[in-house]
């Protein structure tokens, strides 16, 4: 199978996924009770029946369900994901501001959680029954057992009262001048980030130390990496040049699986810290029963995990060419 043929059938399978978790949140959301026209009703401070038909009428809510739905799927394919009442600004443009900062939050997090979570399992792979083999199994079974929620709460804690040396809230300080520099706006974003990334990216470090560990051991062992021993190369490259190229694949796996759960895991951190991105701007809409952002969110969320673990498992090719030789032979 050709890489453009591959490409294109997991492009395939991506957009029905898609499909079909539109539908699913549509008809999940048109389940729960309640109805919007009372929400919105509410927020302009009362109506009569007469104004609650118009409302329904407006919205389309007098309509039969799969009418909805068939409105609703055809308006999102042609890009449009509706107006938010509550937020008096179309569904659109309210995600794409928000986006970025969750975007920022999430990958940071990975990123973080990949590169030291690694390190620490290939440093305790090279000796299993060392100092740093011990600290990798604590550190794992103490960032699997702390919620991600109570680790931001003892963090606020911790440096809002104790040690002020963070902010606990917001993206950026209020008192930062409009007319400095990049450079100081960057530093003041990553400043009120350490918190946050520090907070979700605990447990998934935890695993990846773990994985990366078991996997090292594993691929010590085998015949080529006695062979690059036998020939005299140094340890450092035998480990990182070597083991580390296999050992990793099962990591980059995970961390393709694990992407749509670091974004929901970003709602709870986001709430924690007043981050300003998707996972705040979705606890408001359900409070608000804003229906078109919660499904907008919901789109977005899924848009994103279906193409980074379509990048994923392109990648995984990339890095091991044993896959690629079984894809041009099938």
């Amino acid at each position: 199978m050709s890489f453009l043929t591959l490409l294109l059938k997991r492009v395939g399978y991506g957009l029905a996924l898609l499909v079909a978790v539109l539908v699913l949140n549509f008809t999940l959301l048109q389940a729960a009770p309640g109805d919007m026209a009372d929400v919105i009703a509410g927020e302009m401070g009362g109506a009569t029946e007469e104004m609650l038909a118009q409302i329904r009428a407006e919205y389309g809510l007098d309509q039969p369900f799969h009418v909805q739905l068939f409105t609703y799927v055809s308006r999102v394919a042609q890009g449009d994901l509706g107006y938010s009442y509550y937020f008096d600004q179309p569904v659109t443009d309210l995600i794409l501001g928000r986006l970025w900062a969750t975007v920022l939050l999430v990958v940071s997090s990975l990123l973080l959680s990949i590169f030291v979570g690694t390190l620490l399992g290939v440093l305790a792979a090279r000796r299993p029954n060392g100092l740093v083999s011990h600290f990798v199994t604590v550190l794992s079974l103490i960032g699997y057992a702390l919620p991600v929620f109570w680790t931001g709460i003892m963090l606020v804690i911790l440096f809002a009262s104790v040690l002020p040396w963070f902010p606990v809230s917001g993206m950026s300080s209020s008192l930062m001048d409009t007319d400095a520099s990049f450079i100081a706006h960057a530093l003041d974003v990553l400043h009120h980030l350490a918190l946050p990334v520090l907070t979700l990216s605990t447990i998934y470090l935890a695993f990846y130390s773990r994985l990366s560990r078991a996997s090292m051991l594993d691929v010590l062992g085998a015949d080529y990496v006695r062979t690059a021993r036998a020939k005299g190369l140094a340890e450092s490259v035998v480990v990182f040049k070597h083991a580390l190229r296999n050992a990793v694949l099962p990591v980059v796996t995970f961390a393709g699986l694990q992407f749509s759960a670091l974004f929901s895991g970003a709602v709870l951190v986001e709430t924690v810290f007043s981050w300003p991105g998707l996972g705040t701007l979705a606890f408001d809409s359900i409070l608000r029963r804003d229906s078109n952002t919660l499904l907008g969110i919901l789109f977005f969320s899924a848009l994103i995990v279906i193409v980074v673990n379509l990048i994923t498992d392109l990648a995984y090719r990339l890095i091991d060419p044993r896959i690629k030789s079984a894809g041009a032979g099938s």
